[in-house]
């Protein structure tokens, strides 16, 4: 491996991060940058706790024109400048935390080789990795290692103040979850998440938004005029995705929201958003890509919803050009009842080849659609624009980072992608990091025998890269709902995510296994890799994804629950004829599938029913699948599976630092090229952007 260090100085005055301003020592801070060839490349950069740091590269970077290469830098640093807007959001006193807990990691000059030391640094970087005190996957609030007592220690070594429940709420029971979906659970209530008030409950939000949507309320917001226009301009056919971007409060009684835009919540980081964007839209590659950007700043400067959905409606269209981005309040995941977007923005360069050799699925979506098992009346006659390309990131944050997505679908609005189509992308050079920095020891652990094993290291990283292709591509594309019937976050309410995704996640599987896979050229075999992508899902949903949960939890994020309630759905239905077995031997459990043909049937029959709930908005039928199959585990087998996994030292969670695009500029300051340079270690990089992309106040 050849690498150069290069070494960017900045001086940080110990103040900046909540300390006492009389004592605060200045302390010299330096961005430590590697260049490295792609010929060995350094995939992993470290691991502690549950999860491991990798680095991915960007392909074809060379082969980008200097335009190219300054629109993907200004849509790079838009989306850094958004960071702390996801902090905030995950939060209220991450900011506080996070400032307080890296001005101790960049000025104690105490002993850091005691026990205590390493665990404080473990948490520090447990709370950058999931950009905040809460868990990034399962949503409960990170455990220290150190007592309450060290970490005042260390405050006051530093000068450092963080005091009141910012500090408690490091050690004591409140707040435990991010995100609380339990069945009997005040959900927005008892969830930590900060898109709502603390005394803000369900019942609230259900009503603020019944009003919006059936009367004409004069209701406070900060949205003012645009809220107004957004009222009067509402088409029951394509509704606004209300409480997309704001935040929703109790002042003196009366539900308020704030609205995320330019001199509104998050203002500080918005304008500096606004300020790339522009950059970005200077450089466009064409009209239409530039009149989406123009659109998209147009959002941020009025937080105007129907400004929103002329964004993505020209967004959808824009398919032309090498470089594309996704950016704003998207997901939904974070919010407990399905209403508030989380900040994301990933920065995306066209993979030529591998988006040729899949364009085949969107370019046969009508005959999915077709051929699937939906009820007629929920098939699209017509499924329209649906595009798709495998990607590589040049850079992602907020809610993408470091955890990210290795498939995208959008826009999220159901008429959107109906009457105009959706994009979906398949995150290639992520993928690829994945693949190179696994280990398959666990594999050969969990798999039922030989055949099971040597199917899936031929197939399996195939049959991931298609199903994700069919899951964004096919899936979320397929299907309509019933007319009259409302937005799923309306009638499925907290399970509408899961219950997308697990539909999604039936789709590809029921293609999976399917000839016409092989008639399309995308495999050689299909009847093997279907088997070996069947095996893998039923082993991961029934059994190795319990790797991540601490021994007692339920199932609670979106994407984990939807695998377990397809899986043991399948499990239970097919009991009667066997199709899959539950295997012990020598002490070990194993999931064998037995008839592939009938697992095929079963998933069909499930696509059937997830579809017929959503089209029709089936809230006690999405519960009572949900609640009966995804959310619980069988403890006896949870155990004996984390017992197995003992012996595995690779961490069941994986993230990124980012590539950093380094600027070279002449005499008069015009960029001249861009170069990828990498961070040396997670640490650095997120001191760095603390430093550089840290806009927001503590307290917002």
């Amino acid at each position: 491996m050849k690498f150069k260090v290069f070494i960017a100085t900045f001086i940080i005055a110990g103040m900046i991060w909540s300390c006492k301003t009389e004592t605060a020592d200045n302390q010299g801070f330096k961005e430590e940058l590697i260049e490295v060839s792609n010929d060995d490349f350094p995939y992993l950069v470290e691991q502690f706790a549950d999860l491991k740091i990798l680095r991915y590269q960007i392909p074809g970077w060379e082969d980008l024109t200097l335009k190219e290469q300054k629109l993907v830098y200004y849509l790079t640093q838009a989306g850094l400048s958004g960071r702390d807007i996801m902090w905030n959001m995950n939060y209220r006193h991450n900011l506080k935390i996070r400032n307080a807990l890296e001005n101790v990691y960049a000025n104690y000059q105490g002993d850091k080789n005691s026990e205590a030391w390493k665990s404080f640094e473990i948490y520090l970087k447990r709370v950058w990795f999931s950009n905040g005190i809460h868990h990034h996957y399962s949503n409960a609030k990170l455990t220290p290692d150190f007592s309450p007592d060290y970490l005042k220690s260390l405050l006051t070594e530093t000068n450092t103040v963080l005091e009141g429940e910012a500090f408690d709420v490091i050690f004591n029971d409140k707040d435990a979850k991010k995100v609380d979906k339990s069945k009997d659970a005040d959900n927005v209530l008892a969830s930590a998440v900060n898109f709502y008030g603390p005394d803000v409950t369900t019942a609230d939000v259900e009503a603020f938004y019944l009003n919006i949507k059936n009367t004409d309320p004069d209701l406070p917001n900060d949205e003012g005029e645009a809220f107004k226009a957004d009222k009067e301009s509402a088409n029951p056919d394509k509704p606004l995705s209300y409480g997309l971007n704001s935040m929703l409060v109790k002042e003196n009684g009366v539900l308020k929201e704030r609205v995320y835009k330019s001199g509104g919540l998050y203002g500080e980081a918005i304008d500096e958003i606004i300020k790339w964007l522009e950059l970005a839209k200077g450089v466009a590659e064409n009209k239409a890509q530039g009149d989406a950007l123009g659109l998209l700043i147009e959002y941020y400067k009025t937080g105007s919803l129907q400004t929103w959905d002329d964004y993505n409606v020209a967004w959808t269209s824009a398919t032309e050009g090498n470089i594309d981005y996704i950016n704003s309040f998207i997901e939904v995941y974070n919010d407990p009842v399905g209403y508030r977007g989380s900040y994301e923005t990933i920065v995306q360069i066209k993979d030529f080849d591998m988006s040729a050799k899949m364009a085949v699925l969107s370019e046969n979506a009508q005959w999915f659609e077709d051929n699937s098992p939906l009820m007629e009346a929920h098939k699209k006659a017509k499924v329209v624009g649906v595009s798709y390309k495998t990607v590589n990131v040049a850079g992602e944050a907020g809610d993408a980072s470091p955890s990210t997505p290795i498939g995208v679908n959008l826009p999220n609005a159901n008429w959107i992608r109906a009457a105009v189509g959706s994009k979906s992308v398949s995150l290639g050079n992520i993928i690829n990091a994945y693949n190179n920095a696994g280990s398959s020891g666990r594999l050969k652990e969990f798999v039922h025998d030989e055949e099971e094993h040597e199917l899936e290291k031929k197939y399996g990283q195939l049959g991931d890269k298609l199903h994700t292709a069919l899951h964004e591509v096919v899936g979320h594309a397929s299907g309509q709902l019933n007319p009259g019937v409302g937005e799923t976050k309306e009638t499925l309410k907290k399970y509408a995510s899961t219950l997308e995704e697990g539909r999604a996640d039936l789709v590809g599987l029921y293609y999976l296994y399917n000839p016409k896979l092989q008639e399309l050229g995308l495999v050689d075999d299909w009847k093997a890799l279907g088997t070996a992508a069947f095996d893998g899902y039923i082993r991961n949903g029934l059994m190795t994804q319990l790797i991540r949960l601490e021994l007692g939890d339920d199932v609670e994020e979106a994407h984990m629950v939807n695998r377990q309630w397809v899986s043991a759905w399948a499990y239970e239905k097919g009991k009667a004829d066997n199709v899959i077995e539950k295997v012990t031997r020598d002490g070990k459990t194993y999931f064998n599938i037995n008839d592939y043909e009938k697992l095929h049937e079963l998933f069909g029959q499930l696509l059937r029913e997830t579809q017929r709930i959503k089209s029709e908005g089936d809230y006690a039928a999405v519960e009572a699948l949900v609640e009966g199959y995804g959310v619980k585990v069988d403890q006896e087998l949870h155990a004996e599976v984390l017992e197995r996994n003992k012996q595995f030292k690779s961490a069941p969670y994986s993230g990124f630092v980012n590539p950093v695009l380094v600027p070279e500029t002449n005499d008069d300051g015009e960029i001249t090229g861009i170069k990828v340079m990498q961070a040396k270690s997670f640490d650095n990089q997120m001191l760095s952007y603390s430093m550089k992309y840290g806009f927001l106040p503590e307290e917002n």
